[in-house]
């Protein structure tokens, strides 16, 4: 890596180059005092420049050397297509999340406790999994209808939306890295012997199961889930890699809204006691526009997204125009991804925008082309 004397020096003569072509007495040429630091926080180099005479030209000149260190930092980040985009020796879940969920473990199968909320919203998330999945098939059979098709369930639980999958004909694979969780799953399910068959559960985290289950899923589903880990692009990362080319990934989660701040933690959890205290952290809500854009960003096409609404009086949800609390979310992975060589990912995009920010300057032409 090249030290802080060499840059200063490959900057003079970087900036000699643009300057020199000024005329005029020496007085008045722009003199500038430059650096070049690296920030270790922000992984990038930067072009410090502390002008002592401000100039129309010397400003045009200087958005090159900005744009180059723009291209170094995004050479040093590039990530090869071919390489593994996640490590799992790092994690996505919440130690403290898990001591809470594991206190709650034997209140999954109260209808009317803490976890009545998600009982409820079955009748939302379960046929909106299942007519989506529907869209994928050719064929089904009555009272199957998702027959044939393994389906992931990230964050299981105790079972609540596992099993009702699971009735559909799915295999499915609940995972969630509270045993006791798991443990009250496995109980519940042992009383029904087909389910007993078509459900797997798992003690573990999305990022355990990844090397082992590449693309092995015809669908990935986090109801409820991604609120509570504490690396969501890294979440969805794993959600991809598990996920067959077509494959769907469902989310049902929280908005991050003033509205959700209100009802979804103070009304819910401090004046009305739905659910425990501390249950959810609205810095880890997540916008739809936020979540769409790492969806995409991941190899993700995002399909639906739709409101939904709690009614805590009557204890019933309904789909909502307005995504402004709770929303439920399909994407689908592509088929084929096309991945750009490190030379066009970088200059592609900046080096349009150089031109345009350029073209209306002939002067900067000439001098640029000296």
């Amino acid at each position: 890596m090249w030290g802080r004397r060499a840059w200063g020096s490959w900057e003079t003569r970087f900036l000699g180059k643009f300057t020199s072509g000024l005329r005029g007495p020496r007085a008045e040429r722009p003199r500038v005092a430059s650096w070049a630091v690296y920030s270790e926080n922000k992984l990038s180099w930067s072009l410090r420049i502390k002008p002592q005479v401000f100039s129309e030209y010397k400003t045009m000149w200087f958005k090159p050397c900005r744009m180059t260190f723009s291209y170094l930092n995004k050479i040093k980040n590039y990530r090869s297509p071919w390489k593994k985009s996640y490590s799992t020796s790092q994690t996505t879940v919440d130690s403290s999340e898990v001591k809470t969920f594991r206190a709650l473990a034997d209140k999954w199968w109260d209808e009317q406790g803490v976890y009545a909320p998600l009982h409820s919203m079955n009748d939302l998330r379960v046929p909106f999994i299942r007519d989506n999945l529907l869209t994928t098939l050719a064929n089904h059979q009555p009272g199957k209808p998702l027959s044939g098709l393994k389906i992931l369930d990230v964050g299981c639980g105790g079972g609540l939306l596992t099993e009702p999958l699971g009735r559909l004909g799915a295999s499915v694979t609940g995972i969630d890295p509270v045993d006791e969780n798991i443990k009250i799953a496995q109980h519940h399910k042992s009383f029904d012997p087909v389910l007993d068959k078509r459900i797997e559960y798992r003690v573990c985290s999305l990022e355990e199961i990844v090397e082992d289950s590449a693309e092995t899923f015809d669908a990935v589903i986090a109801s409820e889930v991604v609120e509570h880990v504490i690396n969501l692009e890294a979440f969805v990362q794993c959600c991809c890699q598990v996920l067959k080319p077509g494959g769907s990934l469902f989310i049902t989660t929280i908005n991050k809204t003033q509205m959700s701040y209100a009802l979804g933690i103070v009304f819910t959890e401090q004046i009305a006691g739905i659910v425990p205290k501390g249950t959810h952290t609205w810095e880890k809500f997540v916008s739809p526009e936020t979540l769409e854009s790492i969806l995409e960003s991941n190899g993700f096409s995002v399909q639906t997204v739709a409101g939904m609404l709690y009614n805590p009086f009557s204890g019933y949800w309904h789909w909502s125009d307005s995504t402004s609390i709770n929303y439920a979310a399909h994407a689908v992975k592509s088929l084929a991804q096309e991945h750009p060589g490190p030379a066009e990912f970088v200059f592609k995009g900046e080096t349009e925008e150089l031109h345009a920010n350029t073209s209306s300057s002939p002067g900067v032409h000439e001098q640029l082309k000296k």
